[in-house]
């Protein structure tokens, strides 16, 4: 069994970034500090830095996020960055998607835990959730997968008009720049690199926002998204 690394003091800034929620925030660190580190969900090397480069970077996403949308963490993994984000905005309706049973697991247990009643977990690829779960206004994704492959995931799960938001590094520009063609062809109707988290996380968070229009998806998945219309209508006959 893998040890779990020694949790360091919150930083100031968590009190400010996380205000009333604060204590929930750092019982959610405990969890993947501990069993998140005994599940194999998060290595031990993270722990020390779990604040700084894993929880707050997360949060500071809802600088990015509408206000009262809806929301669905593709690859929501040990939850980031799906629980920071329901920490600091309740008025959020959030989906957090995650194929691998012994994650959701973990994840409706900190849902439970923490009294996230506007979260739901649902276990599944993005690829395969097309009609399963109702279209987004927002999609939101950390570390999953380069950006052509991600957006040809989350783009399909949104609303017309709707936007992803990809927390991504130092590569942002680069992938956005080697994505584009994909992204026209998913009905991407405009791209922008945006920071958050400005002095509160060093560096800043970089957030690439991919936006839809009217077709998310585009051509490819016009005939799948109609077919999901038409199967949902005659499941509600029923």
């Amino acid at each position: 069994m893998t040890e779990a690394a020694e949790l360091p003091p919150a930083p100031e800034g968590a009190r400010t970034v996380f205000g009333e929620y604060f204590p929930e925030a750092v019982r959610y660190a405990e969890l993947l500090a501990d069993a998140g580190v005994k599940r194999g969900l998060i290595g031990p090397r993270e722990v020390p830095r779990l604040w700084e480069r894993h929880l707050l970077n997360c949060a500071v996403l809802s600088e990015v996020v509408p206000e009262n949308v809806t929301v669905c963490d593709v690859g929501s993994g040990a939850g980031l960055p799906g629980i920071p984000l329901a920490l600091v905005r309740r008025d959020l309706r959030l989906t957090l998607l995650e194929p691998l049973l012994r994650r959701t697991n973990f994840l409706q247990e900190v849902v439970e835990l923490l009294g996230l009643d506007h979260v739901t977990i649902e276990r599944g690829r993005a690829e395969e959730m097309l009609g399963k779960v109702p279209p987004v206004h927002v999609v939101t994704a950390r570390a999953v997968a380069p950006l052509d492959r991600l957006a040809g995931w989350g783009v399909p799960l949104l609303r017309p008009y709707g936007e992803m938001l990809a927390l991504k590094g130092d590569t942002a520009e680069e992938e956005l720049k080697g994505a584009r063609a994909a992204l026209g062809k998913l009905g991407v109707v405009d791209t922008s690199i945006l920071k958050a988290g400005e002095g509160i996380v060093d560096p800043p968070a970089t957030v690439v926002r991919v936006e839809v229009g009217e077709s998310p998806g585009g051509v490819r998945f016009a005939a799948k998204r109609a077919k999901a219309a038409r199967t949902g209508r005659t499941r509600r006959r029923r």
